[in-house]
């Protein structure tokens, strides 16, 4: 395995230079950086990090702590986040919490006392303490997928309101009326931010919210399909015609709760849901969605909190909250055709 003396020959510099340039302290010329990086690169020169982490008291390594490893939202959001980190030299540590505060302040406890670099999260609705623990020992942080109210922290979001009002007023247009959502944890943003947008939906076309089409649990399969049995339980002339489910595993939830009481969808049951994943589209009948950037939002997270490292980002700096627009994927679960257009004006 080749060594610092190895590579300091073949790029014509000292090892000092090459230290200097591994560690990324002192003045490098651009020049010698390259010829360095590049000597590495036909030694397959590796540092050694441990040893880094000592000298420097840094990990050289990010943490992406997500709220369920099982759902697939995550998965081209971590894909995001993972290219850049590469990119950027460090390696990536995946933490799940499983929306479990307790686990979530456990691996919090763990991550501060192995110096980790930087952390980008979804917190759990009680992770103000943990936030603030970051903070003091100056890790910086980057939200995604939700926030923390009065938390001042850069987040990478979804514009939750207008992509669950743009879901909500579709099955509106469609002509339903009794509109019923299924939604997850009350203490969590997106949660809160999906409501307020299906809200928002039935005020502008003048209906009446009712309380009883308003179902709220956890935000996985087996809440999704006790939440929609609890719907179809109601009386006939309450009963919701179309339903809006506020994420993916609640829309599998539902959609396994329908076929087992025998309510066809989108026939007796228009469905639209939060969250495109690989198996929309061959679902029977394929979902009507609305889709999230997950890979932009991983990339985008992983690149503001580079900037935290490379120290471009005053410690009191005013937040960056950056919002991407989801969009809507009509399918025929909404009893919408795929090609059609919606009456105009509506």
């Amino acid at each position: 395995m080749a060594n610092i003396r190895e590579v300091a020959r073949l790029a014509g510099v000292s090892t000092a230079t090459v230290s200097r340039v591994i560690n990324e302290s002192g003045f490098v010329a651009e020049e010698l950086k390259e010829r360095v990086r590049r000597a590495m690169a036909e030694l397959n020169y590796r540092p050694n990090n441990l040893a880094r982490s000592f000298r420097q008291n840094r990990s050289f390594m990010i943490a992406l702590m997500i709220s369920d490893i099982s759902n697939p939202f995550f998965t081209s959001l971590v894909r995001g986040v993972e290219d850049v980190v590469k990119e950027g030299g460090l390696n990536l540590l995946l933490c799940n919490t499983d929306e479990d505060p307790e686990k979530e302040r456990s691996y919090v406890e763990v991550l501060i006392g192995n110096r980790i670099d930087g952390v980008i999260m979804a917190p759990t609705g009680k992770a103000q303490a943990s936030v603030e623990a970051f903070g003091r020992h100056g890790i910086p942080v980057v939200f995604i997928d939700r926030h923390l109210p009065g938390m001042k922290v850069d987040a990478v979001l979804i514009d939750n309101v207008s992509g669950a009002y743009e879901a909500t007023t579709h099955l509106l247009r469609l002509g339903h009326r009794r509109v019923g959502i299924i939604t997850g944890l009350e203490n969590v943003s997106t949660s809160q931010e999906r409501e307020e947008g299906y809200r928002r939906a039935l005020a502008d076309f003048g209906v009446t919210p009712d309380e009883r089409l308003i179902a709220r649990g956890n935000s996985r399969i087996e809440g999704g399909i006790r939440q929609t049995q609890a719907l179809l339980s109601l009386p006939p002339d309450v009963r919701p015609t179309a339903l809006f489910t506020s994420n993916n595993l609640l829309t599998i939830g539902a959609m396994l709760a329908l076929r087992e009481a025998g309510v066809k969808v989108p026939h007796d049951m228009a469905v639209v849901g939060f969250d495109e994943f690989e198996s929309t589209p061959i679902i029977d009948p394929p979902l009507t969605v609305v889709a999230q950037p997950t890979y932009e939002i991983g990339m985008r997270a992983a690149k503001r909190l580079f900037k935290h490292l490379r120290g471009e980002v005053r410690g009191d700096h005013r937040p960056v909250v950056v919002r991407l627009r989801p969009q809507l994927i009509v399918r025929e679960s909404c009893g919408a055709r795929r090609s059609s257009s919606l009456p105009p004006g509506l």
